[in-house]
């Protein structure tokens, strides 16, 4: 996460200044993303926004052999821990069927788990508001 302040300078030179920062998780040892909630202050002190990616950060990458896995029941406690730490968004796949779906299936959210998530996501969001 503190490499990011190179990249961020790197932005800037090319004349963008609406840069945001994604944590979606680094790889550790086969088929596996960790992510670290230290780096999200860490993110922070470059001055831009701090989006967590909570459905790619639950991604198995290779793990069925032809396409990437997933744990989507993970997607709610990393989403509601980025939120305790005080991420200024979230980034989250939904879709009605996810065992249908084209692509990252297995770590979408379905319709009838968004609405409850975002639901205790805003009274952490308003009960917790911690700034880095």
């Amino acid at each position: 996460p503190w490499d990011m302040n190179s990249i961020v300078k790197k932005a800037y030179a090319a004349g963008n200044e609406k840069v945001l920062l994604c944590e979606r998780g680094t790889t550790f040892g086969y088929n596996r993303l960790i992510n670290d909630f230290t780096g999200l202050p860490a993110m922070r002190k470059t001055g831009c926004p701090v989006i967590m990616d909570a459905t790619h950060s639950t991604q198995l990458p290779g793990a069925t052999g032809e396409s990437s896995g997933g744990q989507g029941d993970m997607v709610p406690a990393l989403a509601r821990a980025a939120m305790a730490v005080g991420v200024d968004g979230l980034f989250m796949e939904v879709h009605p069927n996810p065992a249908e779906a084209l692509c990252d299936g297995p770590t979408s959210l379905t319709l009838s788990t968004l609405e409850p998530l975002l639901k205790h996501l805003d009274y952490i969001w308003k009960s917790h508001q911690v700034k880095f």
